[in-house]
């Protein structure tokens, strides 16, 4: 009997110490949910840096004043930019077409002059006057050309002019200067130009006189202003080779 009563209590024991390991079985769980579960009133370890807005050019103010000036003996007034009408294009004449039409072909043949000098040509001086022919005369061919298909032209509008260009050079002229080498071909390429150059000068002056396009008037004052101080240049830097 007493055997009996201590089976008794031994199972009662193992059931109570399963029942409580069952609980803090539980209990464990229940507590790494707890710790792995975000904490809303928490910041997070971690967080993205907010993307920088974009600071982007804005477009230029309609609005903005512009000043208008008035009448001789009247003050000037403003206006907003979006009311100020455009101002109307010049109008060109004949002169100024035939300016252009002839200048392109000529400043043309000045370039493949001025692109012989750097392997054929001896003075230093001379390739440097000849690259800044190339640096000046390639972008106003380009204006010229960009200014007559602006007035729905071309290089043929002015007509046939190839007898009329002052200064251009023969084909056997150009066939001479190709062949040339050193001291021959400086001496050649400065006599050359020089007479392509003033040739130039008559055209500009010409249109200066009869065009009247403010743009063409103002491209054949730097013509005749920049040419003649290459002429000068180019003489002098043979007059100090003698």
């Amino acid at each position: 009997m007493q055997g009996v009563r201590i089976g008794k209590v031994l199972r009662q024991s193992r059931a109570v110490v399963l029942i409580e390991l069952a609980v803090l079985a539980v209990l464990a769980v229940g507590a790494t949910v707890l710790f792995l579960m975000p904490d809303d009133t928490s910041e997070p370890a971690a967080t993205a840096s907010p993307t920088q807005a974009i600071e982007l050019p804005g477009l230029p103010d309609s609005t903005a004043p512009v000043v208008m000036p008035g009448r001789p003996g009247e003050e000037a007034r403003t206006a907003p930019a979006n009311e100020v009408p455009a101002l109307p294009r010049q109008p060109h004449n004949n002169a100024d077409i035939r300016f252009v039409t002839m200048m392109i072909p000529h400043h043309e043949q000045a370039l493949v002059m001025a692109r012989l000098v750097p392997d054929r040509g001896e003075n230093e001086q001379l390739k440097r006057i000849a690259a800044r022919m190339l640096a000046a005369q390639e972008p106003e061919i380009k204006f010229m050309e960009t200014w007559l298909a602006e007035r729905g032209l071309d290089r043929n509008s002015g007509g046939d002019h190839q007898h009329t260009m002052s200064g251009m050079q023969s084909a056997e002229a150009l066939n001479r200067l190709t062949a040339a080498r050193g001291a021959e071909f400086d001496r050649m390429f400065v006599a050359m130009m020089t007479e392509h150059h003033e040739g130039a000068i008559k055209m500009a002056n010409e249109a200066l006189v009869l065009g009247s396009e403010p743009l063409i008037n103002e491209m054949a004052s730097s013509v005749v202003v920049e040419q003649n101080v290459e002429i000068n240049r180019m003489r002098q830097v043979l007059a100090s080779e003698d």
